[in-house]
């Protein structure tokens, strides 16, 4: 493959995945936040349950924070160890 090639992959993988990584995060971001005021809107009508409320909105940011490292994994992979090079010979 000519250089030239070998750039405009390099350029597309890049641009794939920043906008993989945008998407990714801002929609667990957005996730997040509406956990987060769910259950704290929850808390205050019903405050004798706001332990168990805690503890399951810990499980759930856990869960959505995961799906962020996940994306994160995968875009690392994309950039460094891409699957597609051989593909397409480089």
């Amino acid at each position: 493959m000519t250089p030239d090639q070998t750039l405009q992959f390099a350029i597309v993988t890049t641009l794939v995945v920043g906008a993989a990584i945008v998407l990714g995060t801002i929609t667990v971001a957005i996730m997040e936040g509406r956990a987060v005021v769910k259950a704290f809107d929850n808390m205050a009508r019903q405050p004798s349950v706001a332990d168990r409320i805690r503890g399951l909105l810990f499980v759930v940011l856990a869960l959505l924070e995961s799906t962020a490292i996940y994306v994160l994994l995968i875009c690392l992979i994309l950039l460094f160890a891409n699957p597609f090079r051989g593909i397409f010979g480089f």
